[in-house]
């Protein structure tokens, strides 16, 4: 499951010199809430997180990239065995056949998956 984000206004905030000259603050801050936002001109340039935030990101990172991956090459299977298909000899004849048809049904159409 991802991690939901808050939006960076509703984060906590510091700017760039109280983080400098209040660390211990800092620190504290964000072990009670998770993550604060750094501000520098009263614009967000970043955002500092916990760690075991960090390492929750990073490891549903992770999994979605073994996910993607694992379709990806699922993907590829499926194209091969169709470029197979296309390639074989009697390839040529089926889909001239299919092309001539033109329109001609031999069965009812079936649509969806309760037609």
């Amino acid at each position: 499951m991802l991690t939901s984000l808050p939006d960076l206004d509703s984060l906590p905030s510091q700017t760039a010199t109280q983080v400098k000259n209040k660390w211990s603050e800092t620190v504290r801050m964000v072990q009670r809430n998770g993550s604060v936002a750094v501000t520098n001109h009263a614009t967000v340039e970043m955002v500092l997180l916990a760690a075991e935030t960090y390492q929750r990101m990073a490891a549903e990172i992770e999994q979605l990239k073994a996910r993607e991956a694992g379709k990806l090459d699922e993907l590829s299977q499926r194209f091969d065995a169709n470029l197979a298909s296309l390639q074989q000899p009697q390839a040529t004849d089926r889909l001239s056949n299919l092309f001539a048809a033109k329109g001609k049904l031999t069965a009812r159409p079936k649509a969806g998956g309760s037609y």
